[in-house]
């Protein structure tokens, strides 16, 4: 049986398996996910990101996620940042500036780089969008919250109690007005403006930060005029800063991205 060379890695907690697959293929990555993520009888993490070399021209890499449960993720803004780093520090470019094919579209990282360590990376992340889903959704008593779409569907609610994200995204993931399911985000205005947000993504349950959800709150608070479009996202596993730009329209993410270990797995 094959060993197959891995590295872990997290953007704010939110953990990764992370495989060059140009030199080790994965013929069952939905399997392997699910084999490898779970915390007590495998790697443990939130998902299997698969990193390999674009064969369009306008891209110098591509990314696929599969999340813990098997289910395959349009995007990840907190993998997109690992993947910058390693790239990087692997030696497997000497760029920057790194153009990333994912499912939702080419993602443009801006590496932020002392000496040959990548401190921090920026995504472009595009546009949000804002299409309204068919009918209400309950939110279990909680105010209405707003719909953004950051290539993967968000749902973000504004209230105080951000702790409950597991029993709302538990029920709301699968909402009839959600068809590809969707994230859920709990989100709470401080006193310093700081944006407190809790997080359920979808096939992969309560996370410690996710790239796409702060980009959705950060637009949803903007939209309801509870903050400007610079805001700092406190999520269980530390802090990204976001700006939705209206120059471009785009939203952009800063945050850190942090190697774990490497290993082997069978």
């Amino acid at each position: 049986m094959s060993r197959i060379p891995f590295t872990k890695m997290h953007g704010c907690g939110n953990d990764y398996i992370y495989i060059n697959v140009s030199q080790h293929p994965i013929d069952d990555p939905k399997t392997a996910a699910i084999k490898w993520s779970d915390r007590h009888k495998g790697i443990g993490s939130d998902g299997l990101v698969l990193i390999g070399k674009s064969a369009v021209p306008e891209a110098d890499f591509t990314m696929r996620i599969f999340n813990a449960d098997g289910s395959e993720a349009l995007m990840c803004g907190n993998a997109s940042r690992c993947i910058g780093k390693y790239v990087y520090e692997r030696g497997l470019t000497t760029k920057t500036e790194i153009r990333l094919l994912t499912l939702s579209g080419i993602k443009v990282l801006s590496l932020h780089v002392n000496g040959n360590i990548v401190e921090s990376v920026t995504v472009d992340m595009g546009e949000p969008a804002f299409d309204v889903p068919t009918q209400f959704v309950d939110s279990r008593g909680m105010d209405k919250g707003t719909f953004v779409s950051m290539g993967n569907p968000h749902y973000v609610i504004f209230t105080e109690n951000v702790d409950q994200v597991g029993e709302t995204g538990h029920s709301l993931e699968y909402h009839p007005a959600f068809p590809q399911r969707c994230n859920i985000e709990l989100a709470r205005i401080e006193e310093d403006g700081t944006i407190r947000t809790r997080v359920w993504e979808r096939g992969s349950g309560i996370t410690q930060a996710c790239g796409t959800g702060a980009c959705a709150t950060a637009a949803a608070a903007v939209l309801t005029g509870k903050a400007g479009r610079t805001s700092q996202i406190a999520m269980d596993g530390g802090v990204l800063s976001i700006e939705w730009r209206e120059r471009d329209n785009h939203i952009y993410m800063t945050g850190p991205a942090t190697f774990v270990f490497d290993g082997e797995i069978e």
